[in-house]
């Protein structure tokens, strides 16, 4: 027995020291409800005061209401800060980034499903009300799972590392979002199963016609919302795993930065051709946060969480500025050749 813990005490030894570089603390089962708690508040409080009734959401709605759950996600890393020290608020706020730039890739897909079916835009925001919130169901499961995995399976870094260099190439390849509702196999399936309707009535899921009860549109529309998160998450949740394994910090950070994705969406949306090289930032970001777990994997490098904040910072600030200055430089030229005499 001794020789067998003399074997692997150079391999425990290696777990714990790579555990020693991220933050780790208990959280009480009050403490999770309390939390749980305050995002049903903000939740239930968006849809039934700010939400109430169905209504087309204008530009200066959706700037001021993305404003207002930005800044409800960056102060939380002030909690962070008062609660468990500089650590955990870095993780947490490197991880809100991650998720919050992974996330614009989600909100154009939107866009194409909402044009697909073409759901009027007034039914639009009930709509990602009940999609956002099977995400953060969905999202709570693989966070947990993919915690435990890497307690118990160190090795699943590597995989989750690989995963990321992957979807890295396939993010920075593909300058447009690929959706194609009409060969999804999950929606084919509920097609198969449940008696719908093409017709939309007010913003109900169902519907009854002729004293049949029949799934409307918005149903479908929901279920690529959601399966579409599901694929978005297996790139999400791997790399936000890359700058913190606190369960906590990992969810929060994604709660919070995909709450406000509703508002984001309508002010981003039909801005695709603005942030023309936003794929290959992503594409660099996801590429840097997998090569950070196949170092801390192989290597046994542990770049310090604030380097991490630093690189994700400037890949979004270069990514963004590049991409308006593309925009402006193509306006003035096109602006050019409109003035000069044919």
């Amino acid at each position: 027995m001794s020789s067998t813990l003399t074997a692997l005490s150079p391999i425990l030894a290696s777990g714990s020291a790579r555990a020693a570089n991220f933050a780790s603390f208990d959280v009480h089962p009050w403490q999770w409800l309390l939390f749980v708690g305050f995002l049903a508040v903000l939740i239930i409080a968006d849809l039934l005061l700010v939400h109430r009734t169905a209504h087309e959401i204008t530009f200066r709605e959706a700037a001021v209401e993305s404003a207002i759950w930005i800044a409800i996600g960056v102060a939380f890393t002030g909690v962070m800060f008062w609660w468990h020290g500089g650590q955990a608020a870095g993780e947490y706020i490197s991880g809100y980034l991650i998720e919050k730039s992974l996330s614009i890739d989600n909100v154009f897909v939107w866009a194409v499903i909402f044009s697909y079916f073409g759901v009027p835009k007034k039914y639009q925001f009930r709509t990602l009300f009940w999609g956002i919130f099977g995400a953060l169901v969905l999202r709570a499961v693989f966070i947990f799972a993919g915690v435990a995995l890497i307690e118990a399976f160190e090795w699943t870094l590597a995989i989750f590392g690989l995963i990321l260099l992957f979807s890295a190439w396939k993010i920075a390849t593909h300058d447009e979002a690929e959706v194609h509702p009409e060969n999804n196999p999950i929606l084919k399936l509920v097609n198969r199963l449940i008696p719908s309707t093409p017709e939309y009535d007010d913003q109900k899921l169902f519907t009854i016609r002729n004293g049949k009860r029949l799934a409307t549109p918005l149903l479908a529309v929901l279920i690529m919302v959601e399966t579409t998160d599901v694929i978005f998450a297996v790139d999400s949740i791997p790399a936000i795993l890359a700058v913190s394994h606190e369960q906590f910090i990992v969810f929060s950070s994604n709660a919070f930065a995909i709450l406000g994705l509703r508002s984001l969406y309508f002010l981003l949306n039909g801005m695709q051709d603005k942030f023309r090289y936003l794929n290959l930032g992503l594409g660099v970001i996801l590429a840097f946060v997998g090569l950070k777990m196949l170092a801390s994997f192989f290597l046994e490098l542990h770049p310090p969480t604030w380097l991490s904040l630093v690189v994700i910072l400037g890949i979004l600030t270069v990514t963004m500025a590049a991409s308006l200055l593309a925009d402006k430089r193509d306006d003035a030229a096109a602006a050019k050749g409109l003035d000069e005499p044919h």
